[in-house]
């Protein structure tokens, strides 16, 4: 009896019984083979893959290449140019709660986004009223895309919870938005006119005069009505000639030179031009009241606010001006 070789198959062959019959082709082991294909194209894979990086030029490389500039000890830089540490050192938290800071923040840039907007926007009248609406179509365009940043504000100070803001509130006294002058300078040209809106900077004499100024100026709308007229458009002298410290009021003969031009836009191109341009403004400026009673209310709900006013509900009695009242309605009567 033969006896199996520990090492031989199961089955009972034994490893002699493996090899090839003599002139036979040997049978190639594809398992094997393929394996080490796979193993060398991974290989290569990896160091093809590593090889761009290995040779990539590093950072401090590129900058030497591109020949940046280092040294600033005599040259101006970004810092120095745009002031900045005068700019970030300008948040003063009175109160030990951190989120105070994102308040601060919050209303500084909306201030540094007024400023550009009231250059924009007084700038677009100057030009109206000499009859140059090129670059005014251009300024009034910016002053939309700067409201959308306004907007667009909101959304950050709205992560602010209620317990967070009452931590803070205290802190503020009676300061308060409402009494922001670039804002009021805003709406004094935007043509919302209202004479008590001037006390509050009647303590700083330099900016009681800015806003005083604003006040007395005619609007931009004010300026757009007096273009239409000199464009042939027949408007009631009301309209064209009155005390300028008072709120427009809407009336039928601007109505119908605004549909005059609506009707025939080829015709008055320029100031059917203007008009959606005036149009685009009233309605980013609607949404910045709309997100900004909206946040309000989320924040603090209905408490009164700082500045002494009742908070959402003074709000919300200002989501109802309408500042060019004739471009809306004409809508209804085309």
């Amino acid at each position: 009896m033969t006896t199996r070789s520990s090492g031989g198959c199961p089955f009972g062959h034994s490893a002699e019984d493996k090899r090839a019959p003599e002139g036979a082709i040997p049978m190639r082991d594809d398992t094997s083979a393929q394996a080490s294909g796979l193993q060398t194209a991974a290989s290569s894979a990896v160091t093809s893959a590593a090889s761009p990086a290995a040779s990539a030029p590093s950072g401090e490389a590129i900058v030497r290449e591109e020949s940046a500039q280092l040294d600033f000890s005599r040259d101006m830089s970004y810092g120095d140019y745009l002031g900045l540490d005068t700019l970030l050192t300008s948040q003063h938290p009175l109160s030990p709660d951190p989120n105070e800071l994102l308040f601060i923040v919050q209303h500084q840039t909306s201030e540094l986004w007024m400023k550009l907007l009231l250059s924009e926007l007084t700038a677009a009248r100057a030009c109206i009223a000499r009859d140059d609406l090129p670059p005014a179509f251009k300024m009034l365009a910016r002053v939309s895309r700067i409201f959308d940043q306004l907007i667009s504000a909101w959304n950050v100070l709205a992560t602010m919870t209620p317990p967070e803001y009452s931590a803070m509130r205290p802190y503020l006294a009676q300061s308060s938005g409402f009494q922001s002058f670039q804002y009021r300078e805003i709406e004094f040209c935007l043509g919302n006119k209202n004479a008590a809106m001037l006390a509050p900077h009647a303590h700083r004499p330099d900016l009681h005069a800015r806003v005083a100024q604003a006040f007395a100026t005619p609007s931009i709308y004010d300026e757009s009505l007096r273009l239409l007229a000199r464009r042939g458009l027949t408007l009631p002298a009301a309209a064209l000639e009155r005390d300028w410290t008072q709120p427009y009021r809407a009336h039928a003969g601007v109505e119908a030179a605004w549909l005059t031009v609506y009707r025939t836009p080829d015709k008055y191109w320029d100031c059917y031009q203007l008009g959606e341009k005036l149009t685009d403004i009233e309605d980013a400026f609607r949404q910045w009241r709309f997100r900004h009673v909206t946040t309000v209310e989320r924040v603090i709900g209905f408490k009164r606010g700082t500045g002494g006013t009742g908070g959402v509900s003074y709000l919300r009695k200002m989501l109802d001006t309408v500042l060019f009242p004739e471009l809306w309605t004409l809508r209804t009567a085309l």
